[in-house]
Parts: C-alpha cells; sequence; structure tokens
C-alpha cells in the first residue's frame, strides 16, 4: 500500500475517560503513524467527533446545527492530535471543506497531493461540509477522492461482529464479510450512505481495534487481526 486513509474513532482517543483527549492513547497512534510514514506510506486521518459530541441524541437542536456542531468537534480533534504528531516527529497539515481563518486550510486533491509528495500527514477535518452526513461518510469520500489504496478503521472494538458484542456475549466475529452483506444485514461497521459509496467505488476497509498493541501498524504489515471488508 502506498496511501491509507486512517480513520480515527472520537469515542477511542478518549480511552478510558470516554470524553476529551486520553493524552496516552494519542501519543501512541503518533507513534505507529510515523512507522508507517518513515516506511514512505502516505497517510490522511479522518476523525470522529464522538468524543465531543453525538448530536443526534439531541432533541432541543436543530439537526443541521446539531451536525454544524459536530463538525467543530472533528476540527479541534484534528487540530490536537495533528499537534501531538508534530511532537513525534511529524510534519502535519489539517484541511476543511470550509473556512476556519488561520486554523485550517481549505481541502483540494491537489492540496492533499502536494502535501503528501512533501512527506506530511494529511488531516481531513469537518466531514463533507454539509449536515446529514456523517464523518464515516466523509471517510469514504475523502478516501474515493484521494485515490487511497484501502481504508483503516480504528475503532473501539476490534472488528465486524453478526451483532453487538457489548450486549450479546454470543456475538460472532467476522474474518472477512462483503460490502454488500454488511449493506443487506446492516452490520454497521460504517452507516449506510458509507457503505453504498464505498461498494460503489470499490474501495476496501480494513476494521480493527485502536486500543489493540500495534494495531495500526500491523495491519499494514499484514498481522492483521480484525475484519476485511471486501469490495
Amino acid at each position: 500500500m502506498k496511501r491509507i486513509l486512517l480513520k480515527l474513532s472520537g469515542e477511542a482517543l478518549a480511552g478510558p475517560k470516554k470524553t476529551g483527549f486520553d493524552e496516552a492513547t494519542v501519543m501512541e497512534v503518533a507513534r505507529q503513524v510515523k512507522v508507517l510514514v518513515d516506511e514512505g506510506i502516505q497517510v490522511g486521518i479522518v476523525i470522529g467527533g464522538g468524543n465531543f459530541w453525538r448530536g443526534r441524541t439531541s432533541e432541543n437542536i436543530d439537526r443541521t446545527k446539531a451536525d454544524q456542531i459536530g463538525m467543530l468537534a472533528t476540527v479541534m480533534n484534528c487540530i490536537y492530535v495533528s499537534e501531538i504528531f508534530r511532537t513525534a516527529g511529524m510534519r502535519t497539515s489539517v484541511l476543511t471543506p470550509f473556512e476556519c481563518g488561520s486554523f485550517t486550510k481549505l481541502f483540494s486533491k491537489d492540496r492533499v497531493n502536494k502535501y503528501f509528495d512533501r512527506g506530511m500527514v494529511v488531516f481531513m477535518a469537518g466531514g463533507t461540509g454539509h449536515p446529514y452526513f456523517s464523518t464515516d461518510t466523509a471517510t469514504v469520500l475523502r478516501a474515493v477522492e484521494i485515490e487511497a489504496d484501502m481504508i483503516f478503521l480504528a475503532k473501539a472494538v476490534d472488528g465486524v461482529y453478526d451483532s453487538d458484542p457489548k450486549s450479546n456475549p454470543d456475538a460472532r466475529k467476522y474474518d472477512e464479510v462483503g460490502i454488500q452483506e454488511v449493506i443487506d444485514k446492516k452490520l454497521a461497521v460504517v452507516d449506510m450512505t458509507a457503505s453504498i459509496l464505498c461498494m460503489e467505488n470499490k474501495m476496501p476497509m480494513l476494521v480493527f481495534g485502536l486500543n489493540e498493541k500495534d494495531s495500526i501498524v500491523n495491519t499494514a504489515h499484514g498481522k492483521f487481526t480484525g475484519t476485511k471488508v471486501l469490495v
């Protein structure tokens, strides 16, 4: 793989606190990503906003405004994580689909390619820039746009199950699953819009647990214990 899009769960970055940031977790992610960058792999990153805001749980705020707050949560996450990456010795840039003053630069494929050529890690914040689309959809959209070879989906769970392993101790984990089965059975790997976008653009995903030791590096090196989502 030459170019990957790494999706990080906001909740996973919060660690045991479940909200905000767990700096030890973020430092560990930075350490692993630096291994890939040093090997010449180009890394783009999308981060969810669930460690700060889950707008769909509120019934008192207009959905458009709630989604805008969520977009800003992903910008905060990307700025924070990108700075931790810098302390780990990487060069970074944060791109958004809307103006954030001097905090970020506007997303474009040309800009991403320019930064990748400079060896930078590119954070793609702000979702799609529109309400009613999740960071799942933004992840697949950006992966397709930048022509990533693969999506690395680093989650709080270690793969794809046939039911929720938190509520069903007998839930069965898939080693491999086709995107059509994900859609048909609503397996909640990513949301339905993102799943269909994956299927139509033949974008494969590797789903694994962020908090497993060396999970990002092992996934890139083929020592993979999560679930392959095939297209």
